[in-house]
């Protein structure tokens, strides 16, 4: 049978589903293929979404009208909400929520499977088919080849296979292909990347035991609760309809029993006996014992899996033991001292592919229509790979209509940095997002996703017009506000009858400089400026944190602007290197191996010397025309 699309996105999991719905989004015809449907946004490790660095690519998933954030919030999804860094500044807040594992998945296959534009089918992808191209010496993708030999004719191919790309469980010293436990893994796909010339490496992963909660003992151990005024993850939303029944997690932690029950059964793990390269961030057990001899105990999470579960997801041990070891482990850890599993924890090792193959809109440089998001380019996370699926769908979509590309830069947000990290470094460990990985954390917080981002997705047609209107509406509330409160001036003695201490020195300040003092928010402000109060909560908090980062804002501004003159020189991927006066062969083979698509990413390739920058620079300068450069406004 042979069927016809312009998008195929092969796997259903975090980064499929955002990208499937973002080429569909965008008016591109588009077909999800995954080995079963009932598995469609399935959450295959922990019960949760967000954290810190983690919640803001959630924010820009959904600024970009991706489907993470509203799914968390349908049928109370969310089962417990938390601002993470709640008491520093703003720039390293985490949003984080504690997440119904079955609502969940229910809602992500009700919204995608009723979702315009879009076919979701069962079937395993054998085969990728190439054609050559006169302007791609590697070809094109033309279609995929299915195990039942149907074939899925399509100009774009978006590739989310996750853990399933040749993967292969460990527990214990027993090893059996599979990408999940009871999910068998894709071979055929493997294969046919590897003989289209792409270098493949293997990393590792891992997930804990799940527990039966009956029989934990609860009491005394340190109760986690959600935040009282929860906010939500979705800008769609004001408010979680379900923040009076927010669920509890517990922590305890590992003991020295623990510890020696692991030590004296390492041997037993082919998982940990490995040289792949494991999370370093979210390490197994045993890497943690082998990493910190010293620590005589690591901290445990026990996390409900759903309001009519009685799973509990203990986070912090995942561990790749042998079955039969792992319940006498855990019951040397406080409150589990007679726990039953429910099922065993395993060790995960999969296929991967060397990111610096991808340009920056997550398409390779060496097979034109071909793009790959999630954890096939070396990532780990949900929300990572969400991020890159709704970038990568959108610009297939946008490449299959044949128009300019969705692109975002480390200036844009954290999911251009993760990009621009992954293209330009590469990944020899699972990338995993960090606040402190961005040089622009001020400026791209959570809290501002949507000003960042939805207008640049609204420009290439993958936002709809309801997100539009009540994002437009709420900026426009936001900036004239910003206007009264600058306009609105006092001397030093007026804000001290306001209850505002400032220095006496003759100088009038206006209500929004006053918001920089600490401890000041608009709250602080209603009396002197009534209208204030009509203005909804969210737009409040854009205000305080603009008010209150504003002199530093400014600085940034002018770090973010030196930033884009040197990414508004584009080079050309196809760029013969060896022409280029005075670059050394180690600094060719880098630039053939990245293909950076301007001087500033060039100038972040590891190995870049200053005089290699200055002779691509002449060289880039001598052969494009200044009316190729790009606008600060398109980067």
């Amino acid at each position: 049978m042979h069927l016809f699309s312009l998008v195929c996105v092969i796997g259903g999991g975090h980064a499929g589903c955002e990208a499937a719905a973002g080429a569909a989004r965008r008016g591109a015809k588009t077909v999800l293929l995954t080995q079963k449907l009932e598995t469609v946004g399935e959450l295959s490790c922990n019960p949760s979404i967000g954290g810190v660095g983690k919640g803001t690519l959630v924010r820009e998933v959904d600024a970009l009208d991706g489907l993470m954030g509203p799914n968390i919030f349908l049928r109370q999804a969310g089962i417990q909400f938390q601002i993470l860094n709640r008491s520093k500044g703003a720039a390293v807040w985490g949003p984080r929520a504690q997440i119904d594992r079955q609502l969940y998945k229910e809602n992500m296959q009700k919204l995608l499977f009723d979702y315009p534009g879009l076919d979701v089918r069962a079937g395993s992808v054998f085969d990728l088919i190439f054609d050559p191209d006169s302007d791609n010496p590697w070809g094109k993708v033309t279609g995929v080849k299915l195990e039942n030999k149907d074939i899925i004719h399509c100009s774009q191919v978006v590739v989310c296979t996750g853990t399933f790309l040749s993967g292969e469980i460990h527990m214990g010293l027993k090893r059996f292909p599979a990408g999940r436990l009871g999910d068998a893994p894709s071979v055929g796909l493997s294969a046919s990347l590897n003989a289209a010339g792409f270098k493949l490496g293997r990393l590792q992963t891992g997930t804990p035991a799940r527990l039966d909660g009956n029989t934990i003992d609860f009491t005394g151990l340190e109760r986690q609760v959600g935040d009282t005024v929860p906010v939500p993850f979705s800008f769609l939303h004001d408010a979680v309809d379900n923040a009076d029944n927010q669920v509890f997690c517990y922590q305890t932690a590992t003991t020295p029993e623990t510890h020696q029950i692991v030590k004296d059964n390492m041997h037993l793990s082919v998982h940990i006996q490995e040289t792949r390269k494991g999370p370093r961030y979210c390490p197994s057990l045993e890497a943690k014992i082998i990493r910190f001899g010293n620590k005589a105990k690591h901290t445990v999470w026990l996390e409900p899996e759903g309001y009519d579960s009685d799973v509990i997801y203990p986070n912090g041990i995942s561990c790749s033991l042998p079955e039969e070891i792992q319940e006498p482990m855990m019951r040397t850890i406080r409150g589990l001292e007679n726990v039953k599993m429910v099922r065993p924890a395993y060790g995960v090792e999969y296929d991967y592919i060397d990111p610096r193959e991808l340009g920056p809109t997550l398409e390779t440089h060496r097979v034109k229509g071909l793009f790959l998001a999630g954890q096939i380019n070396g990532t780990t996370g949900y929300e990572e790979a969400a991020a890159q699926g709704v970038v990568a769908g959108i610009n297939a979509g946008l490449a299959a209509l044949g128009r300019p590309p969705l692109l975002l830069s480390r200036a844009d947000g954290f999911t251009g940095v993760m990009i621009d990290d992954l293209i330009v470094k590469g990944a020899e460990e699972p990338y995993r997002m960090f606040t402190s990985r961005s040089e622009y954390r001020m400026s791209i917080r959570s809290d501002n996703a949507d000003l960042r981002l939805t207008e640049k997705g609204r420009l290439a047609g993958a936002v709809s017009d309801d997100r539009w209107v009540k994002f437009d509406r709420s900026r426009r509330a936001m900036s004239d506000m910003k206007k009264l409160l600058k306009s609105t001036s006092l001397s030093p003695q007026a804000w001290a009858n306001q209850g505002i201490t400032v220095q006496y020195d003759g100088i009038a300040r206006s209500a929004f400089e006053i918001l920089r003092y600490p401890g000041i928010t608009t709250a602080h402000l209603m009396n002197l400026v009534p209208s204030l109060k009509e203005i909804h909560p969210h737009i409040l908090t854009w205000i305080d944190i603009d008010g209150q980062y504003d002199a530093h804002l400014a600085r940034q501004e002018a770090d973010v602007r030196a930033f884009n003159e040197d990414e508004s020189l584009i080079l050309d991927p196809k760029m013969d290197y060896s022409s280029v006066l005075g670059l050394s062969s180690e600094v060719i083979e880098k630039l053939r191996l990245v293909k950076p698509t301007t001087i500033g990413a060039a100038k972040r390739i590891e190995g870049m010397t200053p005089t290699s920058l200055v002779s691509l620079l002449r060289h880039a300068k001598r052969t494009w025309s200044q009316s190729q450069r790009l606008s600060t406004a398109e980067i």
